[in-house]
């Protein structure tokens, strides 16, 4: 399929979805505090965006740098767990710990202790760190064992066998880790936003649609919410441009895409 077809379809369907909303709103003349239509909601972003705008970046600041601290601990933890099993015994029990507790749960706490930015962002941490853990530490443990042989083989050290094998092999599995913590760390930021919102605190985009909820605004709130979902989008289709960037010349997903 075409770059065309694969851009040209989606759009056919998202018109479709927005033409009916503004249907169903219309032939049955809903009150925009139960369900606005498309145009209100655009035109509310549009108003509204003094208010949004900033939102909406402290959102993102927020998400960049839980995604950035679980990228990198994830990929250095897992680069431990590969060279020393006694740490990776002891200590991965500890991150699936981490990863299984709902993350809605934490947030309070970590309201109570720490500061606001600092609790919101240990949020995004906490979602975003394990998927990058879990794929990097099978992507290194999954290198061809005939390979490391030879390695050994021609005495590499245990350096140049992670630089030059074990890490190029496991791209794939990075890179695919690294775009599930990107959506996970904005919904982490934002599940902590809301609950930092219902304490009656908070500056961010998730705030705004707990309190456009609150006062009844419901069209800010679809406003808010469709800002949510453009910036996920963004994410996701940022970092699967950078995994298309690094694989397309050698690794078989990406070839076997662009045939």
């Amino acid at each position: 399929m075409s770059v065309a077809s694969r851009i040209f379809l989606p759009a056919i369907v998202l018109l479709a979805i927005v033409l009916g909303w503004h249907a169903v709103v219309a032939i049955n003349d809903i009150p925009p505090f139960v369900l606005p239509g498309p145009g209100l909601v655009a035109a509310t972003l549009a108003s509204d965006w003094g208010v949004l705008g900033p939102s909406l970046l402290t959102t993102l600041v927020t998400t960049f740098e839980g995604f950035l601290l679980a990228a990198f601990g994830g990929v250095a933890l897992a680069v431990l767990f590969n060279q020393s099993r006694l740490v990776e015994y002891s200590l991965y029990p500890y991150t699936v710990i981490l990863q299984v507790t709902p993350v809605v749960a934490i947030a309070p706490l970590l309201l109570i202790y720490l500061p606001q930015h600092v609790a919101v962002l240990a949020c995004a941490w906490i979602v975003a760190f394990f998927p990058v853990l879990a794929n990097t530490t099978l992507g290194l443990n999954s290198a061809d064992r005939n390979l490391a042989s030879l390695f050994e083989l021609y005495g590499a050290s245990r350096w140049q066998v992670l630089w030059s094998l074990k890490l190029p092999s496991a791209l794939p599995q990075i890179l695919t880790g690294l775009r599930i913590a990107g959506g996970l760390s904005l919904i982490g930021a934002v599940v902590a936003e809301i609950a930092a919102g219902s304490a009656g605190a908070g500056s961010g985009l998730a705030y705004r649609i707990a309190e456009s909820g609150y006062r009844l605004n419901i069209p800010r709130m679809f406003a808010a919410l469709l800002l949510l979902s453009i910036a996920g989008i963004a994410i996701f289709a940022m970092l699967s441009l950078l995994s298309h960037l690094l694989l397309r010349r050698w690794h078989e997903s990406a070839l076997a895409r662009e045939a």
